[in-house]
């Protein structure tokens, strides 16, 4: 099992909690992004640099993870595909994706995006809280404890 990080809109501080859950747990862990992301010295953690382009980290991600790898990702069409290749997704507020929730959340977000894109302004998520960062700690480790 491996844990991929869509890490260019992956907040500073679950990454950390990330970094220092790979050590703990000896897990195999890939930051994929556009851009370089700091990261520590690690054999259990690399980074692939992707292109710049619309969902290039998301393609790359679901082309190369396996069934019961562990995605990192706000992104709902991700998590989907994650979940449609038998793989897990945990968004950075603590929710994990599966095939009994990611196709309600994905016709949420396809009818938000149609508001916006119609002109209504939706609004978007309020900033990651301390309530938030502990929610996907407790995920994460509930979600390692069982692997």
């Amino acid at each position: 099992m491996r844990i991929w990080i869509d890490a260019d809109a992956c907040p500073n501080i679950i990454k950390e909690i990330l970094f220092r859950a790979a050590k703990r747990t000896n897990t195999h862990m890939t930051l994929v992004a556009n851009q370089p992301i700091r990261f520590p010295p690690s054999p259990l953690i690399k980074q692939i640099h992707v292109a710049g382009g619309f969902d290039v980290a998301d393609n790359y991600i679901v082309d190369n993870m396996e069934a019961g790898d562990l995605v990192i990702t706000a992104d709902i069409p991700l998590a989907d595909a994650v979940v449609e290749k038998n793989g897990s997704a945990l968004n950075p507020r603590g929710e994990l994706y599966s095939p009994n929730n990611i196709k309600q959340r994905l016709a949420m977000r396809n009818f938000s995006e149609g508001l916006r894109s119609s002109g209504v302004r939706t609004g978007g998520p309020d900033k990651i809280g301390k309530k938030e960062i502990q929610a996907f700690a407790n995920s994460l480790d509930r979600f390692l404890t069982r692997r």
